[in-house]
């Protein structure tokens, strides 16, 4: 398996499909995160913000070979371990970006309340944006897993129920997505550090599960 997410890794660097996805998270954190906002607001922005990116990462992934060499790659393997190599490839892109975009607010905004009032802890405020970032990335996983090949293979389907899927766990209030989110937004009003770990474990979980189904019907799908 560490051979084929090195070789997915290669693709994927080489192909530089990885560039638009970057752009969008880089713009996202332009325009949201300013110098002085109030670190916990910024955190879940920054969060949010990388649910739909993680779901482009893998679809990018789960396309960039071209069907002849995925084959090959699957006769070889396994058609489950190439799928399987190709999301965790995705993920860990998301996870970069999750570590970075966490970096670049903690570098830039302020460490106080909402109304600028209460100091917010350094260290447990960044844990708590990394923890949610890392929730937003795995169900961003998930959804893409969902939404792509072995599942949906056009595009025209694919596409649209990507976009519908990523806004319906980002804001839907069951989800862990906004659970974690919104633990963070809720407690910048008062200064109040929530790490969000029953809401990255439900995100693991289900990120799991959305991804075990799409790795299965890669074995039995055409």
């Amino acid at each position: 398996m560490t051979a084929l997410v090195r070789y997915q890794a290669v693709l994927l660097l080489r192909s530089h499909r990885w560039l638009a996805p970057l752009l969008l998270y880089g713009v996202f954190i332009a325009v949201g995160v300013q110098q002085g906002n109030p670190v916990l607001d910024s955190f879940g922005y920054a969060a949010g913000a990388l649910l739909p990116v993680a779901a482009w990462l893998v679809r990018v992934c789960v396309t960039n070979e071209p069907s002849a060499a995925r084959d090959c790659a699957g006769a070889a393997a396994g058609p489950w371990r190439v799928h399987l190599a190709a999301v965790l490839t995705a993920l860990g892109a998301s996870t970069v970006l999750a570590l970075a975009g966490t970096a670049v607010v903690a570098a830039i905004s302020d460490f106080r309340s909402a109304d600028h009032q209460v100091h917010v802890p350094l260290w447990p405020a960044t844990t708590a944006g990394i923890v949610a970032a890392l929730a937003c990335a795995l169900l961003g996983t998930g959804v893409g897993a969902l939404c792509n090949r072995p599942l949906l293979r056009s595009t025209a389907w694919a596409v649209p129920s990507t976009v519908l899927a990523t806004f319906l766990v980002l804001f839907a209030g069951v989800s862990p997505a906004n659970a974690a989110v919104t633990g963070l937004v809720s407690g910048s009003h008062h200064g109040t550090v929530v790490v969000s770990l029953l809401p990255l474990a439900a995100a693991a979980l289900l990120g799991a599960a959305a991804v075990a189904v799409a790795c299965v019907l890669s074995s039995r799908r055409p």
